[in-house]
């Protein structure tokens, strides 16, 4: 299941934040093609650089949070990103959301180098934080119906269903890849955990007196 979209008719306000998000990554991205290998090698987070000297490659945490591997891994989180990261932005406020966003991104560079502190691999992608966006989606609104595409075309499914699923094959492949010692598999699964475990258990906190979080489509 391949989700292309969600109900978004109790949208009362422009989703700033998300838009933003997405466009800065864009613009990354951009600037990171322009700049080859040796941007990449400076800015990516690099968790045996970061091991041996964090108060310096401290930056490279949130720098790496906004580059991406290719094409098809920016449009994958962006349109995530642009699919659930509205309704949260609505149900916390636009400054809440957004330091809610760095810091699920944060909780996911934590649980990378916790699992994979030798790696000489570049890490970058906004994965880790989007995780943190479909975890708190999940806890808020489960019952959202979610447009995915499937083999026999675009069908509605619950929330819960669509993100339960993503998470367990996250699940299967990232404590997979820990008995996998050739580094080979090219995604940092345990960043996409600790993003979504960090969501799970900061978004009642982020969201709390902003009123009740009503889902759009039930």
């Amino acid at each position: 299941m391949f989700p292309i979209g969600d109900d978004d008719s109790g949208r009362r306000t422009t989703p700033v934040v998300t838009f933003a998000l997405i466009a800065l990554n864009i613009l990354v991205f951009f600037i990171e093609l322009n700049g080859g290998d040796a941007f990449i090698k400076q800015w990516a987070f690099i968790p045996s650089r970061f091991s041996s000297n964090p108060v310096s490659d401290a930056s490279t945490v949130f720098t790496a949070m906004f580059m991406h591997g290719g094409w098809l891994h920016l449009f994958g989180n962006m349109l995530y990103l642009w699919i659930f990261g509205d309704n949260l932005e609505r149900v916390m406020g636009r400054a809440r959301y957004a330091a809610f966003y760095l810091i699920c991104g944060l909780a996911a560079g934590a649980a990378h180098i916790a699992f994979n502190s030798g790696s000489r691999i570049p890490s970058v992608g906004a994965s880790g934080a989007i995780s943190g966006v479909l975890g708190g989606y999940l806890l808020l609104f489960p019952r959202n119906r979610v447009r995915v595409m499937t083999g026999r075309g675009v069908a509605a499914v619950p929330a819960w269903a669509t993100l339960g699923l993503w998470i367990v094959i996250q699940l299967v492949n990232g404590f997979g890849s820990m008995a996998n010692t050739d580094e080979t598999s090219g995604v940092a699964y345990m960043a996409h955990i600790g993003g979504f475990v960090a969501g799970l258990a900061l978004v009642k906190v982020f969201a709390s007196g902003r009123g009740r979080a009503r889902p759009a489509y039930v």
